[in-house]
C-alpha cells in the first residue's frame, strides 16, 4: 500500500507541475510550481540543509559535500542492480523507479549532503528526436549528428520542445526521488548547457570530431545562433520543470568548455548561460543556481557576474587565485554578492589500487586550507570515472566533514 500511495503522490505532483507550466505558457505569471515545491518541503522538511545554506553564502557548521557522478559505476550495488534488471545505463534512465533507486544508492552508502538526479546531460537531445547511444568503452555518443546546418530545420522539431511531454519520465523521477528522500538531504537537478548540447548534436562524441562544433560557430554563425537559442529555451524550461517537481538546487554543466576557444566562449556561450541565470532567477529566486564551465574556468568571474550562486573549479583551477579574482570589485554582480565556490579534489586520489585513505585525507586538508572551509561546497574537479574505491570515496566525504568542522 505504501508503494501505491507514493506513486499516486508522485503522479499528482507531476500533473500539478504540468498544469503550472501550461498556465505559464498562456502568459500568466504563476507561482504554482514554487508552491508545489514548498508543499513538498512542508511535507518533508529538510533534515540536512547544509548544502542549501552554503550555496546561499550563509553560515554553516561544516563544509558540505556531494560528488559529480556519485551514483553509478564505482558502486558495487549499482553494477549489481544493472545486472539484476538486465538494463544498460540509458535504459535505466527511462524508468523513474530505476532513476530513483540509482539516485538513492550513494545516499544510503555515504554521508553526503545532497542527492543529485541520476540522469545524463544528453537527455535533452532525445527530446529533439536525436538518437543517443552508449556502445561501451567509448562514452555516450550521438550516432547520427546533424550533417549540415540545413538539418536544424529538416530534422529538428519547429517551435519549442514541450519538456513535460518529451521528458516526462525525468520530471516524474524528480518527484519520486523527493518522496524517497523524505527530507534527508536536498535534491540537485541539472542540465547540460546549450553549447555542450550543440557540441554533441553536431559532432556526436566527446572523443572524436572535437573541432566540428567550433567549425560551426566560425563558418555557420547564423545557424549556430539559432540552434543555441533553441537549446537555451529548452534548457530553461527543463530546469524550471525540475524545480517545480521538487529539485532544491540546480546545476548547469558546460561540460565541453575546453572544445571552444576563449573568444568564442565569450561570444557564444556566455549569452546563453546569462539568459539561463536571469530567467531561472526570475522564476525561482530562492533556488540556488550552480554552474560548472569545465575547461573554461577562466570565465568563473563572469559566471559570478551574471548571477550564479555557486561557481565550480575544475582540477586545473588555481584555488587561491580564483578566490582572489572573485573578490575583485570589477567582477562582482550588481548585488555585490561573491559566489560560493565548488570543487575541486583531484579524482585520481580516489582511484582503486593507486591511492590510500591517508592520501585522500591529505588531499582534502590541502584543499580546505587553500580554499578555506567557508563559502565552499566540496566536490571533485571532474566526475567519478567508475574506477574509484568506495573506501576512498567515503574517506573523502568523512574527511571533508571532520577537517572543515575542526577548522571552523
Amino acid at each position: 500500500m505504501n508503494v501505491i500511495f507514493s506513486r499516486l503522490i508522485a503522479f499528482f505532483c507531476t500533473i500539478t507541475a504540468f498544469y503550472a507550466f501550461r498556465i505559464s505558457k498562456l502568459g500568466v505569471h504563476s507561482s504554482v510550481g514554487e508552491l508545489l515545491m514548498n508543499a513538498m518541503n512542508d511535507k518533508y522538511p529538510l533534515q540536512n540543509d547544509l548544502m542549501v545554506r552554503a550555496a546561499r553564502g550563509e553560515k554553516v557548521e561544516r563544509t558540505p559535500i556531494w560528488i559529480f557522478r556519485q551514483a553509478g559505476r564505482h558502486l558495487p550495488e549499482y553494477n549489481e542492480y544493472k545486472k539484476t534488471t538486465n538494463k544498460n545505463f540509458l535504459e535505466l534512465l527511462d524508468d523513474p523507479a530505476d532513476v530513483t533507486e540509482c539516485t538513492m544508492q550513494p545516499i544510503r552508502r555515504y554521508d553526503l549532503d545532497a542527492a543529485i538526479l541520476f540522469s545524463d546531460i544528453l537527455v535533452i537531445l532525445q527530446a529533439y528526436g536525436i538518437e543517443v547511444s552508449m556502445p561501451g568503452g567509448v562514452g555516450i555518443q550521438v550516432p547520427e549528428p546533424l550533417a549540415n546546418p540545413s538539418e536544424i530545420y529538416s530534422r529538428l522539431p519547429s517551435g519549442k520542445v514541450d519538456v513535460h511531454d518529451k521528458l516526462s519520465h525525468v520530471i516524474t523521477a524528480v518527484t519520486s526521488i523527493k518522496e524517497e528522500l523524505k527530507g534527508k538531504v536536498p535534491l540537485i537537478g541539472f542540465s547540460a548547457a546549450p553549447w555542450t548540447l550543440m557540441y554533441y548534436m553536431v559532432g556526436g562524441s566527446s572523443k572524436k570530431n572535437q573541432r566540428i562544433g567550433q567549425s560551426w560557430l566560425d563558418n555557420h554563425p547564423e545557424e549556430s545562433q539559432a540552434l543555441l537559442d533553441m537549446l537555451t529555451d529548452t534548457v530553461i524550461d527543463y530546469m524550471s520543470a525540475q524545480i517545480d517537481a521538487g529539485a532544491d538546487m540546480i546545476q548547469v554543466f558546460e561540460a565541453m568548455g575546453e572544445f571552444v576557444n576563449d573568444e568564442s566562449f565569450y561570444k557564444w556561450c556566455i549569452p546563453s548561460l546569462s539568459r539561463i541565470a536571469t530567467e531561472l532567477k526570475s522564476k525561482h529566486p530562492n533556488v540556488p543556481l550552480l554552474v560548472f564551465p569545465r575547461g573554461a574556468t577562466y570565465a568563473l568571474k563572469d559566471m559570478q557576474r551574471i548571477g550564479y550562486d555557486v561557481v565550480t573549479l575544475d582540477t586545473q583551477t588555481n584555488r587561491q587565485e580564483i578566490r582572489a579574482i572573485l573578490k575583485e570589485k570589477e567582477n562582482l554582480p550588481s548585488s555585490g554578492k561573491i559566489s560560493v565556490v565548488q570543487g575541486n579534489l583531484d579524482v585520481s586520489l580516489l582511484k582503486a589500487g593507486e591511492s590510500s585513505v591517508s592520501a585522500v585525507e591529505a588531499g582534502v586538508k590541502t584543499m580546505l586550507e587553500e580554499l578555506g572551509p567557508h563559502k565552499l561546497i566540496a566536490n571533485l574537479g571532474e566526475g567519478l570515472t567508475g574506477q574509484e574505491d568506495p573506501e576512498y570515496v567515503n574517506a573523502f566525504v568523512e574527511s571533508v566533514h571532520k577537517i572543515s568542522e575542526e577548522m571552523m
